[in-house]
């Protein structure tokens, strides 16, 4: 396909988009900041379009790699993992990875904090388990282990428990204890820290210290 640029019209649908007509004809679509740098009267080669077109690609990965990031942030591994379902060529792909780093949307040290506040802040669980979860998600060790380092994993497990430790009222101390070891061994956390976190709340809701001997 060659010729010249007829018209550039905004997409009904959407505006961020520009209709490129060549010899009066519709050609093909571009994003509005692709089809900026062109003009009626301009004569396109073969190789202009193709050019055009793969900006074009680059610009919407780039717009749908922003769109998955406005949810939450996300590592590294997760956003190339997401561009590659895209199908996008390697070279489309790693475009639109550099221009995330650029603007800072790119840091996998950063996406780990994030990471473990949110889960001390709703959902806390154990360093193992938080390690295992970061490094599902491509993080390098050195990034995990300085994101776990400051954990206190009795409290933690503490403000994990306790809301649950409240819901059950009323059992006798065995059926507590197991009950309640079972959801904190869910979210990876130790025997040792079990016990302790379990006889502070059984004592918290009024239940005798356990013997040594238990």
């Amino acid at each position: 396909m060659t010729g010249k640029v007829t018209a550039l019209t905004p997409q009904q649908k959407n505006k961020e988009r520009v209709n490129v007509h060549i010899d009066g004809r519709f050609a093909f679509g571009l994003a509005a900041i692709v089809a900026a740098r062109l003009k009626p009267g301009q004569l396109l080669s073969e190789a202009e379009i193709a050019r055009l077109q793969s900006l074009d690609e680059v610009e919407e990965a780039y717009n749908k790699a922003l769109g998955y990031l406005s949810y939450r942030p996300r590592s590294k591994s997760e956003l190339e993992r997401y561009l590659k379902g895209k199908k996008l060529p390697p070279e489309a792909t790693e475009q639109v990875m550099e221009r995330l780093a650029r603007l800072q949307l790119v840091d996998d040290a950063g996406f780990a904090r994030y990471w473990v506040e949110n889960r001390e802040q709703f959902a806390p669980r154990s360093k193992f388990a938080l390690r295992s979860e970061l490094r599902r998600k491509g993080l390098a060790d050195g990034d995990v282990e300085e994101a776990v380092g400051e954990i206190d994993e009795d409290a933690s497990a503490y403000e994990a428990a306790r809301k649950r430790a409240a819901r059950m009222t009323g059992m006798d101390r065995a059926t507590f204890g197991r009950r309640l070891s079972g959801f904190l061994g869910r979210r990876g956390f130790g025997y040792e820290v079990c016990k302790r976190v379990v006889e502070r709340l059984w004592r918290e809701q009024g239940g005798e210290t356990a013997r040594d001997d238990d």
